[in-house]
């Protein structure tokens, strides 16, 4: 393999082969050194350097593969994300909750792709397939194009969601420590903020339920447009 565009490397196009030693990296090493130094130290830690050092080649190396690190992050995130795991759930909706909380388990697992996948970049085959296997679960239910889409952006948003408050509060249980930290500040100032007050005092103490709570939610709103437009059942449907 030969360094390329990004595109190039994260969909493996042909390139032009380049006179010189015979390649004795892969992208799938290069990828999996800088997926361990991110999971450890965050995305910034991940530099042609330090991958060189883990691998213990010279930095020169590694751009005979790719010419710099915004195609290493590509291919992190499209190696960390892997195939979305098969769903034999039968019907819609139950495909979509394990495939929203299998997206969640992949990305608190590497919070740092949560950076890496914020504004216009390339898009690798395995998110794509994530994409299809979401979509695929919606077929045949009436939905139109426009409305799976976002159907499907609306549970990633969930999922990143609450991937990104245990990545940023260190711990499995988030709305426990948000609770907290809103009960400790609300109770001096009750008087103001009364409806608050009274939330956080009826909170169940030891639970964490907005990636469950969150899906269902959707799938609810989802699930009555579709009853609305004599769609399919959402347990009997199962499409892809």
């Amino acid at each position: 393999m030969v360094a390329g565009s990004v595109m190039d490397v994260l969909w493996a196009r042909p390139t032009t082969p380049r006179r010189g030693p015979k390649p004795t990296l892969s992208l799938e090493v290069m990828a999996s050194a800088a997926i361990r130094i991110a999971d450890i130290d965050g995305l910034p830690a991940v530099t042609m350097h330090r991958i060189a050092e883990v691998l213990g080649v010279t930095k020169m190396a590694l751009y005979r593969y790719v010419p710099g690190k915004d195609e290493i992050v590509a291919l992190m995130v499209n190696t960390a994300l892997g195939e979305p795991p098969s769903t034999p759930h039968p019907g819609w909706r139950p495909r979509l909750v394990a495939w929203a909380k299998s997206l969640y388990e992949r990305l608190s697992q590497h919070p740092w792709a949560l950076e890496a996948t914020v504004g216009a970049r390339a898009i690798g085959p395995n998110e794509i397939a994530w994409m299809e296997e979401a979509a695929s679960a919606l077929a045949g239910t009436g939905l139109t194009g426009a409305e799976t889409l976002d159907v499907v952006a609306t549970l990633v948003a969930q999922a990143r969601m609450v991937a990104q408050q245990v990545a940023a509060f260190g711990s499995d249980a988030p709305e426990q420590a948000i609770n907290a930290a809103l009960g400790d500040l609300v109770a001096a100032y009750e008087d103001r903020y009364p409806a608050m007050a009274a939330a956080l005092a009826d909170t169940a103490a030891g639970t964490d339920q907005a990636l469950d709570f969150g899906i269902q939610r959707i799938l609810d709103g989802v699930e009555l447009l579709i009853t609305r437009r004599g769609g399919a059942h959402p347990t009997t449907l199962a499409a892809g």
